[in-house]
Parts: C-alpha cells; structure tokens; sequence
C-alpha cells in the first residue's frame, strides 16, 4: 500500500484545514492522495481548480480544447492577458502550478467523446461537470453512472446558478438525467449570446470545489438529492430535493 503520510511542507500548507475537527489529518491525506477530473476550464472550472489546488488535491486532470479569448477574462480567473490565444487546459496548469508546486497537474486540450470519458471517467475519484452544454454534461452522466464515480455539477448563466452532486454508488441515488431528462428540443442559453455575471460563476465553482472535498475527504452532507440554486440579483439560496427516477433510461437497474 502507497504511504499517504503527509510531509512538513504539506502539514504547513494545509494547516487551517487539518486544524477542523471534520476535516482533520486522515481527510487530507485522502485528498492529498486523490484524483479529479476536471472538464471545462472556463468560468466554472476556473475558481473549482483554484480551490482544489490549493487545498491539494493530489492529481488534477484538467479537459478543455477551448483557447483564451479576450471576453473570457471577465470571469474566466485561471488565464491572463499575456495567454490571450494559448490552450486553457494548458494556461490553467500553469496557473494551478505556480499556486501549489506539490500537486500533479494534468492538461488534456481535446474535446472528449463518449468512448474517451469511459476511459478517463474511472481513472479519478470525482469528476467536476464544469461545462456548458446538455449534450456533453449527459456524455458525463452516462460515463459516471456505468463507472460509478461521483460528478459534481454546476451551471451558471446570467444571474443564476445551480449545483448538484450526482453519486451513483448509491444505487437510490438520482443521476443528472433523472433531474434533467435528455431530449431533442431543449433551448440552450449561452454565455456568449445572453451574458453571465462574472463572480455568479466564481460562487458556483467555489461551491462545486466544497462538494468535490467533502466526497474526497468523507466529510459533510453532499448535494445528493439536492439542487442548491443562487439568484444573484437578489442573493437568495433555494433548494429543491429531488429523488431517482425509476424509469431513468441511463441509471435505472
């Protein structure tokens, strides 16, 4: 068995998360030892990666085939004006580096299909769902279920956003297809054309990187069953239970 013990530079860097009662030395030496998929390095992925990394997430995958355009930056904190036209997977491994040398970045620039997230998906111990569109967050959905990794999602546009925890090892468990139905007609809004509130996006992924530690580390109560729901404008919370649907096409048993 690997040694999961914690070195002096790692007990100094993590410090104020060894020092919570939930959280403590055995959480973090989970976590220093875990991996993550994280797909998307926009304006969900950015804030999600940040916090992973710095809390030590010991290997951090990092999916995107996107490149750096000026409008991203209003949001998008990974990347910089000097990385303007470079790959994100690729600008954001060189951020998370320079932010926490001790963890394993991993930049993959492709678009992945089906047959590629049945490969990586069971590699990783989370997933982060940090995407913006249905057909691939179902492509997730899919893989996750048949492996039985957890994804954590998010989604932010405008001034709304939402987060979920979707973890199939719980075979009771709901998956994203049983809230969100895979269908034909469903009107996509996008960042590009109807706009997003920079920091809405900053506080959708940091939520996301708090559910992706609590799974890694076994501490808390996930978004399971739960859709947790933010209105910006008015800064209201909401959220709705919601259960597995017996007829769900791709996790009914």
């Amino acid at each position: 068995m690997a040694d999961t013990s914690l070195d002096d530079a790692q007990l100094m860097r993590y410090a104020r998360h060894i020092l919570l009662d939930e959280f403590g030395i055995e959480a973090q030496e989970r976590i220093s030892s875990a991996r993550v998929l994280i797909i998307g390095a926009g304006g969900l992925g950015s804030p999600a990666a940040y916090y992973l990394a710095a809390a030590g997430v010991g290997q951090i995958t990092l999916v995107d085939n996107d490149e750096v355009d000026l409008s991203n930056l209003q949001r998008q904190i990974l990347h910089n004006s000097e990385r303007v036209g470079v790959n994100k997977a690729l600008s954001g491994q060189q951020t998370l580096h320079a932010l926490n040398p001790l963890i394993h970045i991993v930049p993959l620039p492709d678009r992945l299909d089906e047959a590629a997230l049945h490969q990586l998906v069971p590699q990783h111990d989370v997933v982060l769902d940090c995407t913006d569109n249905f057909a691939t967050r179902h492509a997730i959905n899919r893989a996750a279920v048949a492996h039985r990794v957890p994804v954590v999602s998010g989604a932010g546009i405008r001034f709304s956003g939402q987060i979920s925890v979707y973890d199939l090892r719980d075979p009771n468990a709901p998956c994203y297809h049983c809230l969100f139905p895979e269908a034909d007609d469903v009107q996509e809004l996008r960042c590009a054309t109807t706009g997003v509130l920079g920091p809405l996006v900053g506080m959708v992924g940091c939520v996301q990187a708090a559910e992706a530690l609590k799974l890694l580390g076994g501490f808390g109560e996930p978004l399971v069953g739960r859709l947790l729901s933010v209105d910006a404008l008015t800064m209201q919370w909401h959220t709705v239970r919601f259960r597995k649907d017996p007829e769900c096409l791709v996790c009914k048993q």
